[in-house]
């Protein structure tokens, strides 16, 4: 079994409604064709259909206030409830008492013990290197996830061989000035990439952030743009699905994109998309961990299991 995690930071499951919700004024055909033609919404939170499943997630882990990048990232990658643990939100980069937790059980981390290889798809400008090495800056969960993994993280040449991709997945954002230059792709070609890092690795995460800045904008224009984008990167991978066994993972960490009222993020629930084979077993394996309210933290034991299955430790049952 092969994993391919979709991460889109920011989204999460609001109302049906196109003058506030870009996922109901976007052209998305993938996605909603993988979804038997229903995107999810409050009032209609989960879905079978033939190839994929969507139940929602609880981002608030059962702590007051607004979910935030770096508690509910952490529990996303660690299965522990972060926001508990410091006992608020915090984010968008992980609180420092967070980092042993970050560095014992991050996904990346969890996928080596289970004797298989996991890869992290976003590669990073050299920029990104400089800054880091002189001002310390401070790392995303992800990122510092692959770090305490002891994986190099990607850089320009990775983007080069197409064993890597930018953060805004066609490579329009990168750096201008470098030699020779980094030509853009199409959305569709970085999901053929990624399909072909799946042949690879058990499990690939890639990394969308560009949602979560579009709800921070409260630009309808730049949001239903950023999401088609993503789903002509998903039309990419459902094209070229890679080794048999595939299943793409997709979800988010807290709202925010949902709900272009407001600026801030919101409480509402975030979707968990399975697609693949078994998609209908790792659903009810999430939902078995967290009851009548799974949240962030039920998705990795769920993935666990799946992987597994290949290391000889049992699987989904």
């Amino acid at each position: 079994m092969h994993v391919l995690f979709l991460f889109l930071d920011g989204v999460g499951i609001g109302r049906k409604d196109a003058a506030v919700n870009p996922l109901f004024a976007a052209r998305m055909p993938a996605l909603t064709a993988l979804l038997g033609g229903e995107l999810p919404s409050l009032h209609h939170r989960s879905h079978t259909a033939e190839y994929a499943s969507v139940i929602p997630l609880d981002a608030t882990l059962g702590v007051e206030g607004l979910p935030q990048s770096g508690t509910g990232q952490t529990a996303l990658f660690t299965g522990i409830n972060a926001a508990r643990l410091i006992g608020k939100h915090f984010g968008p980069h992980p609180y420092s008492t967070l980092r042993p937790v970050i560095e014992a059980h991050n996904i990346f981390r969890r996928v080596q013990q289970a004797g298989l290889r996991p890869c992290f798809a976003n590669a990073f400008p050299q920029r990104f290197f400089d800054y880091f090495a002189t001002r310390q800056t401070r790392l995303s969960v992800t990122a510092l996830s692959c770090t305490y993994a002891g994986m190099p993280l990607r850089r320009e040449e990775n983007i080069r061989d197409c064993t890597g991709l930018s953060a805004d997945i066609t490579g329009e954002g990168w750096p201008r000035g470098v030699y020779p230059p980094i030509e853009p792709i199409t959305p569709h070609e970085a999901g053929k990439r990624l399909a072909g890092l799946a042949a690879n690795y058990a499990f690939v995460l890639f990394e969308y952030w560009k949602t979560d800045h579009a709800g921070h904008d409260r630009n309808m224009t730049e949001a239903v743009s950023v999401l088609e984008r993503f789903d002509g990167l998903l039309e990419g991978v459902l094209g070229n699905p890679g080794p048999s066994g595939t299943m793409i993972v997709m979800t988010s960490d807290h709202g925010n994109l949902e709900d272009l009222t407001v600026k801030t993020h919101t409480r509402n629930p975030v979707p968990l998309i399975i697609a693949g084979p078994l998609h209908r077993e790792v659903t009810a394996r999430v939902g078995h961990y967290g009851g009548r309210t799974p949240d962030l933290t039920h998705v990795l034991p769920a993935l666990m299991e799946v992987l597994q299955i290949d290391a000889g430790h049992g699987g989904v049952s």
